[in-house]
C-alpha cells in the first residue's frame, strides 16, 4: 500500500497531470440540506471547469430537500430511483455510492460524504493526483485526524474494522482510515468489483481490490481534520454489525453465517436484519440508461 505526501500539491499540480483524463465528484446524500448546499458551491466554484469535470448528488430517497439546496448550489442531482429503473432496487449506503458510479462518466470518481463540515477543495485535489501519477493505484483512501476534543469518531474503524483487518488481512490493516468517506478511485478498477449495499462498502471495496489488483492498487493521502456529524451508539451497532459480516464473508473458506439473512440481536429484543446484499460490478452491467 502506498501512502502520499501532499505537501506542495495544489490545482496548478492537478492539472498538470491531468491531460485527457475527466474527473466525476460524487456526493450520495439522504437528508443533508443542512450541509449539502455549502460543500456544492465550494466544489462548483473552485473546481468545476477546470479539474472537476462532472459534480453529481445521488440523492438517496432524501425528505428534506436536499435535492432542490443541491441543484440550487450547482450540482447535477440524481435521484437514486432513476438508478432503481433500469438496475432493480436496494438500499443502503453502499446501493447510493454503487448507483452514482453507474450514472456517472469520470474516469476518475471521487466520493464525499454529505454531512462534512471542515472540507475544503484541496481534498479533492489530494485524492485525484496519486491516480494521476500511479497508473497502478485503484483506490485512493483519505486518512485526517478526528479531534478527540470535538467528537473524535472511528468507534467502528479501531473497534471493528482494523482488528478484524489484523486478523484476516494485515496487509491492508496499516490504512489509517479504512472506512473513510472520502476517497477516490480508478473507473476501470472500480467497475470491476462488487459493491456491498450496506454500511460494509468500504471495508468490502478494499479488500475486493485488494485481492483482485493487489496491495499496490491502494493508496492513502493525508486531507488533515476531518468534522461530521456523529451516529448513536445504537446506529454505530448496526454500522459495526454490517462492517463485520461484510469483511467475514471475504475470508477465504469462511463458515457461512448461522442464518440465511445474518440478524442484529438488541437486548431489548428489537432484531434488525443486516444489509448484506451485494451489487454486480459495473461492468457486467448494460449501459446506464440503456433498454
Amino acid at each position: 500500500m502506498k501512502t502520499f505526501d501532499p505537501t506542495g500539491w495544489d490545482l496548478s499540480t492537478a492539472m498538470a497531470l491531468k491531460n485527457d483524463v475527466s474527473v466525476s465528484v460524487c456526493i450520495p446524500c439522504r437528508n443533508e440540506a443542512e450541509t449539502i448546499g455549502d460543500l456544492v458551491r465550494m466544489i462548483d466554484d473552485a473546481l468545476v471547469g477546470t479539474l472537476v469535470d462532472e459534480l453529481i448528488v445521488l440523492d438517496d430517497g432524501s425528505s428534506d430537500g436536499t435535492a432542490e439546496v443541491a441543484s440550487e448550489a450547482g450540482a447535477t442531482v440524481v435521484p437514486v430511483d432513476y438508478v432503481h429503473f433500469f438496475h432493480g432496487t436496494a438500499q443502503g449506503k453502499g446501493n447510493a455510492l454503487w448507483a452514482s458510479l453507474v450514472a456517472s462518466k469520470g474516469d476518475i470518481v471521487v466520493w464525499c460524504d454529505g454531512d462534512i463540515t471542515s472540507f475544503t477543495p484541496d481534498w479533492i485535489i489530494r485524492l485525484v493526483i496519486p491516480l494521476l501519477l500511479d497508473d497502478q493505484l485503484g483506490l485512493v483512501k483519505a486518512s485526517y485526524e478526528r479531534p478527540s476534543h470535538l467528537g473524535g469518531g472511528g468507534r467502528t474503524t479501531e473497534l471493528v474494522a482494523r482488528p478484524l483487518l489484523s486478523l484476516f488481512f494485515p496487509e491492508i490493516a496499516e490504512m489509517q482510515q479504512p472506512l473513510a468517506g472520502e476517497y477516490a478511485g480508478r473507473r476501470t478498477m472500480l467497475e470491476a468489483v462488487p459493491f456491498a449495499t450496506g454500511w460494509g462498502v468500504e471495508i468490502g471495496l478494499l479488500i475486493d481490490m485488494y485481492r483482485q489488483f493487489g496491495i499496490d492498487s491502494l493508496g492513502q493521502v493525508d486531507l488533515g481534520v476531518r468534522l461530521h456529524r456523529h451516529h448513536k451508539l445504537e446506529t454505530l451497532a448496526i454500522q459495526a454489525a454490517e462492517v463485520a459480516a461484510t469483511l467475514l464473508a471475504r475470508v477465504p473458506d469462511a463458515p457461512p453465517f448461522a442464518e440465511a439473512v445474518p440478524t442484529l440481536r438488541r437486548k431489548s429484543g428489537d432484531d434488525i436484519e443486516l444489509n448484506v446484499m451485494v451489487r454486480p460490478p459495473v461492468k457486467s452491467l448494460l449501459r446506464f440508461g440503456a433498454p
